[in-house]
């Protein structure tokens, strides 16, 4: 099994939701977060200090698929969907899982991450 976290820009949440409903992957976590990297953030004035926002609002995602061929489809999928082509487009990642269990059956493994039907 293997996990994947996707952090993408705010607008971009509901284009990346599609296109995972679209390749019929439906369980997903999803964070508002903050972050800085390449985007580098922006300066305002606030009650006439000028200040520097490097924190930006970004979307995470958090998603288990069951094999190495559906995490590099659901990593395509995340990509294409988030991609805008300027900094601050976002990051994908992904991690070797050892277990998951669903509480309600004490399922484990592959199980655990179906769908119930």
């Amino acid at each position: 099994m293997i996990k994947i976290e996707a952090i993408v820009r705010e607008e971009k949440m509901e284009d990346v939701k599609q296109a995972l409903q679209e390749i019929n992957v439906h369980g997903i976590t999803v964070y508002q977060v903050m972050g800085c990297g390449a985007q580098k953030g922006y300066t305002e004035n606030i009650r006439g200090w000028e200040v520097d926002i490097n924190m930006l609002p970004k979307i995470k995602f958090e998603i288990v698929v069951s094999s190495e061929d559906w995490a590099k489809k659901t990593m395509n999928v995340i990509q294409k969907a988030a991609y805008t082509g300027a900094p601050g487009d976002g990051k994908i990642f992904t991690y070797q899982l050892d277990s998951a269990m669903r509480i309600r059956t004490k399922e484990t493994g592959y199980s655990a991450i179906q769908p119930v039907e």
